[in-house]
């Protein structure tokens, strides 16, 4: 083996780091959630450690769920991009068999794995942002270029909208529009084109609320909690009673009144009103941080793997935080009076077996998409040392006459070079995404 060869060696030896950042502000998060769902879930059956328990086995299923997805390659991942994409369509419809669909509420939601309930939605979301990232790696110019491209992965969010609106589901099938519009805007789609379609599904969007009894009531107990205090806006005025509790400093921890029987839910979509309730608005402050920590980690990664030409991390990094903040956002706003009562979780915090072992899946795939960057960056550093250090003709020992390179060693440094400008893109010479450029 020639020193070239033992160069390349060493190069592919050379491995990576997740992010410490992203990993830190993932383990605080979901630290705070098994200490608030232990506290909002104390009076809600004769156990008082029935939830916390259940949440901390879905908690230890998802942190080795996370730790499968650390260590597989993001390339093989996308080599099931189509099977991905199926399986989102499956999970949708095995709901509605029967014997293995499983209704909660009057919402076809779930299925029945025997010891526990699954809500699919919740592998959905990790499923459909990889296929979606996959696409828009194999046809980001086309996107970029023709209506089409454009229009394919609108259609294929549009049936699963229909799927979830049939079990129903609103608030994922406006989280899913909302990540397929932002991914697509990212992944250089024209925003001009985007808003015809967006404005063409709104008219339907309001239809779907008007003409349901039950979500219009939703969206009126929303404008006006206090008229209908007992019935329809019961959830919402509760939900602000706890948070003007809570002031500055809060209550205490464990000090809750509103999570003792009154406020519905408290340690699953309104566990965030508890949270400011116990420990004020400095403690929500920091939530908050937390989640803008994670998110704009998880952005700026996309943005310099996009830089190295690793298209598919990149896109997948910003489906993850475009996920964690959407969902976020809405389950916060919901909180606070500013949206509708919809039933999406607090992502990492919630309690809720389906959720929590999703967003590990998540947080892994996150931090996998984190080791390949940092692994590339040192391998590229590494690269350019060598090159640096070794010119094309060596220099001879005592004087003697300079050697060219052998034809076997060039072909490993262009090789080498060549994986350095490599990303994941099946396509090469591509436009780079104009992240939704007006003309």
């Amino acid at each position: 083996m020639d020193d070239y060869s033992r160069q390349a060696t060493r190069l592919e030896a050379i491995g990576g780091s997740y992010d410490k950042w992203l990993l830190g502000a993932a383990v605080a998060l979901a630290s705070i959630g098994v200490v608030m769902v232990a506290s909002s879930s104390i009076a809600l059956t004769q156990s008082p450690f029935y939830y916390l328990t259940r949440h901390l086995i879905f908690i230890a299923i998802g942190v080795v769920l996370a730790g499968v997805t650390m260590r597989v390659e993001l390339k093989e991942i996308e080599k099931y991009n189509q099977l991905l994409l199926l399986g989102c369509f499956a999970l949708l419809i095995v709901v509605f068999v029967p014997g293995l669909g499983s209704s909660v509420n009057g919402a076809q939601r779930w299925i029945n794995l025997g010891i526990s309930k699954f809500q699919t939605v919740e592998a959905v979301k990790v499923l459909y942002i990889v296929w979606l990232s996959s696409y828009l790696v194999r046809f980001r110019d086309e996107v970029n270029a023709t209506w089409q491209a454009m229009l394919k992965p609108v259609g294929v969010v549009g049936v699963l909208v229909v799927l979830l609106l049939m079990q129903p589901d609103f608030g994922s099938s406006m989280l899913l529009l909302g990540i397929t519009t932002c991914m697509l805007v990212l992944g250089g789609a024209q925003i001009k084109r985007i808003i015809l379609p967006v404005l063409l599904l709104l008219p339907g969007l309001i239809a779907l609320v008007i003409f349901e009894p039950y979500r219009m009531r939703r969206v009126t107990s929303f404008m006006d909690p206090w008229q209908d205090q007992l019935g329809s806006g019961y959830q919402l005025s509760n939900a602000l009673m706890a948070i003007g509790r809570g002031e500055w400093t809060g209550v205490g921890l464990g000090a809750s009144i509103q999570k003792l029987n009154y406020l519905p839910e408290s340690h699953t979509d309104f566990i965030f009103s508890v949270i400011a309730e116990e420990l004020g608005f400095l403690g929500v402050c920091g939530i908050i941080s937390l989640y803008v920590l994670l998110v704009g980690r998880a952005f700026w990664l996309g943005m310099r793997c996009i830089e190295m030409r690793r298209h598919f991390a990149g896109y997948i990094a910003f489906g993850i935080a475009l996920w964690i903040s959407l969902q976020t956002f809405v389950s916060i706003g919901v909180n606070l009076g500013m949206l509708p009562t919809k039933g999406l979780t607090l992502p990492l915090i919630s309690s809720g077996g389906s959720s929590v072992m999703m967003t590990c899946v998540a947080m892994g795939l996150l931090l996998r998409v984190s080791y390949e960057y940092n692994r590339a960056v040192r391998r590229q550093e590494v690269r350019e040392d060598l090159e640096g250090a070794e010119p094309d003709v060596a220099e001879a020992h005592d004087g003697a006459p300079a050697e060219p390179r052998t034809e076997a060693a060039s072909a490993v440094a262009a090789a080498m070079q060549s994986s350095a400008a490599r990303g994941t893109s099946r396509m090469q010479q591509r436009v780079e995404p104009t992240f939704g450029r007006i003309a």
